[in-house]
């Protein structure tokens, strides 16, 4: 993922529009961290965080145009869209 600084005037310095980093605290598990952090092959939490919220995004971003693709919801066979409230209908 492309890091962007922002330039005096507010804007990114690249044509990626990418947001300045926020620094953030939270409380999470560290086994959850560390297996992440291997099946992601970051090296750094940030990073496996980023890439882990990148992922999600993909996914949901995925799953949209293949409905709109096919006319109609995306078979979720885990359930997960159902548990965030995302319509699943066939």
């Amino acid at each position: 993922m492309a890091r962007t600084r922002a330039t005096g005037s507010g804007r990114a310095s690249d044509q990626s529009r990418e947001e300045a980093p926020k620094r953030k605290n939270y409380r999470l598990p560290q086994s959850k961290l560390d297996a992440a952090r291997r099946l992601l092959g970051t090296k750094t939490e940030t990073e496996t965080i980023e890439r882990a919220l990148d992922l999600v995004a993909f996914g949901e971003r995925l799953a949209a145009a293949t409905e709109r693709a096919r006319g109609r919801p995306w078979n979720d066979i885990f359930g997960a869209m159902e548990a965030s409230g995302a319509k699943t209908e066939p």
